[in-house]
């Protein structure tokens, strides 16, 4: 079965930084494009980043960009999230997603794999 598995999540301070990772498996990872989202206590979830199936381009929500890296490493089958300068607004849990993609384009929406998601708490 194909599985995602996001890690890295914890309690870290305003300003601190905090690396998520995303390992895939049972799917051809180079096949991808990826992407997370994050969704608060009583809030709808939202996009904040995208990496097309290279590593090539990439997208980011208004909210984290400059502070936010998506990456990915196609030999390790391993999608990150690099947070720097966090707000306790990024609070949320961080969940991975995946969509079979025929271009090396970002994905903003329309994902069909998920994973369970990691907890970010930023205290202030």
């Amino acid at each position: 079965q194909a599985q995602l598995v996001e890690s890295g999540g914890g309690l870290v301070q305003a300003g601190g930084s905090l690396r998520l990772s995303c390992a895939a498996s049972g799917r051809i990872f180079s096949w991808d494009a990826m992407g997370w989202f994050r969704q608060a206590p009583g809030k709808e979830r939202e996009f904040v980043a995208a990496i097309s199936r290279s590593g090539s381009t990439t997208q980011y929500a208004d909210s984290v960009k400059g502070r936010f890296t998506i990456s990915r490493d196609n030999a390790k089958n391993t999608m990150y999230l690099q947070m720097n300068s966090l707000k306790p607004e990024d609070t949320a849990v961080y969940t991975c997603a995946a969509k079979r993609t025929f271009t090396d384009s970002p994905v903003r929406d329309d994902y069909n794999s998920w994973g369970q998601g990691t907890q970010v708490t930023v205290s202030s």
